[in-house]
């Protein structure tokens, strides 16, 4: 602990209309008596980051830096249709980073067991060198986990374990995911085959329906191939899958939560006995969880009236899942951090090298198999 400093990247909206990225030093807090202070080692860089790390109302194409090292300050105009949605955060510097790993290095009195143990958490601001956190913030890692094997414990395990637990509580027995190559994707189909439950997948690429066949994915349907929506029914009508989660947000030029949909429908009208001009009684819902694709939500809708377009966010939904049950998917993620829950990495990157322009094009483009993991004492 250098001079008792802890750098860290800071983001902030200024009133002239610009993301800056900055690196701030900090005093090194001491814990408090149920705190540990951890010594933060790999924190990935998830889309989930990018909306407050740089706002996806930022123009790539006119990224600046002054200064190098831990002095580089990075600025972006915010598209100046979409200023009016910052106002919020004009003019403050925030921390970033959801989630992250590392080593406690102290604790408070009541935590005092934690020291030593490699921990996980989604503490918030984990583009740091140290932070210190609740004790009861940290998941525990297994003996042998490394911090880079830890980095990504929260944000993808538990949503894809709170997809299942969704599915469970609102009594659907099959499900399809788009943006299926992605690490929540692979980390959903070795769920769903350890634990028994038909799973669709859609990808884009003919490369990632090859990448899922050798994760033993059994459903797989690829949106470039003219087929697409007819695989999409079959697989439907094989697994009865009526609950979807979207990744894109847009996706096929807006339409496909409408299309998953449509194809919801044709799957349940094959075993339905009687017509109705409303459509199939089959309710049908797809959830959009993420914005992977800017496009605007185009819904064509020919899908009957027995259906349901909403919004997913993990943190709502663990309080739905109930304290005792979301206990136990953590301990399920510590316990399989190596198999199930296993992520990699495209590259390794410094604070300071989050702040290049070449390097925030790269990781901001949220490319199946470039994900960014972020060393802040690199």
């Amino acid at each position: 602990m250098q001079n008792n400093i802890s750098k860290e990247v800071r983001t902030k909206v200024t009133s002239d209309g610009e993301v800056e990225l900055s690196i701030a030093c900090l005093e090194i807090p001491e814990p408090r008596d149920d705190e540990v202070l951890i010594r933060v080692e790999a924190a990935p860089i998830n889309p989930s980051d990018l909306g407050l790390l740089l706002s996806f109302a930022a123009d790539l194409e006119k990224i600046r830096t002054k200064g190098d090292g831990d002095e580089i300050v990075t600025s972006m105009p915010i598209h100046p249709r979409l200023m009016s949605s910052m106002k919020p955060r004009l003019d403050k510097s925030m921390s970033a980073g959801n989630e992250g790993s590392g080593v406690v290095i102290d604790a408070g009195s009541n935590a005092r067991e934690l020291v030593g143990k490699t921990v996980g958490l989604a503490g918030g601001s984990m583009y740091s060198q140290f932070r210190s956190v609740p004790a009861a913030s940290c998941l525990v890692m297994e003996e042998g986990t490394s911090t880079v094997e830890a980095a990504s414990s929260f944000v993808n395990p538990l949503t894809a374990l709170a997809f299942v637990e969704t599915m469970k509580m609102e009594n659907h027995t099959a499900m399809v995911h788009t943006a299926a190559a992605s690490n929540l994707g692979q980390m959903l189909i070795r769920i769903c085959n350890d634990d028994g439950i038909p799973l669709v997948n859609v990808v884009r690429k003919k490369e990632q329906v090859e990448l899922l066949n050798s994760l033993g994915a059994q459903y797989i349907c690829n949106m470039s191939e003219a087929s697409f929506i007819d695989d999409l029914v079959s697989a439907l009508s094989e697994t009865g899958a009526t609950l979807g989660f979207d990744a894109t947000g847009g996706g096929n030029n807006g339409e496909l939560a409408g299309q998953i949909l449509g194809a919801m429908e044709v799957a349940a009208i094959k075993t339905a006995k009687e017509y109705s001009r409303y459509g199939s009684d089959t309710y049908k819902q797809v959830y959009i969880y993420g914005g992977l694709d800017p496009s605007p939500t185009i819904l064509k809708r020919a899908f009957g009236m027995s259906w349901g377009l909403g919004g997913w966010l993990l943190t709502p939904m663990i309080g739905r899942i109930g304290m005792e049950r979301f206990q136990g998917m953590r301990q399920r993620v510590a316990r399989e951090i190596k198999t199930t829950f296993a992520s990699s990495y495209a590259r390794e990157i410094s604070l300071s090298e989050m702040l290049q322009p070449g390097i925030i094009k790269s990781y901001a483009k949220q490319a199946t198999g470039a994900k960014y993991l972020v060393r802040p004492h690199k």
